[in-house]
């Protein structure tokens, strides 16, 4: 019997007060709470809706013509996750590059595989090497680079409480070679 989201709205709202009332945080006795099990579900189910989903989104390559070896790079892409350890967001930038061979990819490509993939309790390291994974499936370039920057409020709220930034990076094909490797990273510092 398949789910529907109103069920799994109910069953969340349920869950999440039974939470907050084990903290002793009483959302029937604190104005401010009345309506956060309601909230809470309506994130969870938009956030994760289709995280279990196996399938990407639809990237179709456009033909290319001419350029032979020129790097298109899309920065300061914005994404948005969730640690799989603790539940807790982690969000920042991500910078992409690749070097096509008999395709590009639209623009907005690179934005819907960042955001498939971010949809789902996510280690930023893993996401990392989804990304230029599914880059290297869908377009077939002859190399791709995906970096990414964030703010991981597991480390910030927990464990070390400490602010930082953490970076992670995933080359394939000619970006394992350290001359393109360089050059994705000096286009990024002079934009």
């Amino acid at each position: 019997m398949e789910r529907t989201r109103e069920t799994t709205l109910r069953e969340l709202r349920w869950h999440i007060a039974e939470i907050l009332r084990l903290l002793h945080l009483d959302p029937t006795r604190d104005p401010e709470l009345r309506d956060t099990p309601e909230r809470v579900a309506e994130w969870y189910v938009d956030f994760f809706g289709g995280a279990d989903r196996e399938e990407e989104p639809e990237i179709v390559p456009l033909a290319r013509e001419g350029g032979e070896g020129e790097m298109i790079v899309v920065a300061d892409v914005p994404f948005y996750s969730v640690c799989a350890h603790h539940l807790l967001p982690f969000f920042g930038k991500a910078h992409v590059g690749y070097v096509p061979d008999r395709a590009l990819l639209g623009l907005g490509s690179v934005g819907r595989l960042l955001e498939h993939y971010a949809r789902r309790p996510q280690l930023q390291e893993r996401l990392t090497e989804q990304v230029a994974d599914a880059l290297v499936r869908t377009a077939h370039p002859r190399g791709a680079i995906v970096l990414l920057q964030a703010r991981q409020l597991c480390m910030e709220m927990r464990g070390a409480r400490k602010p930082g930034w953490v970076t992670t990076s995933a080359a394939r094909g000619c970006f394992q070679e350290p001359s393109w490797r360089e050059e994705f990273f000096r286009r990024l510092r002079t934009r």
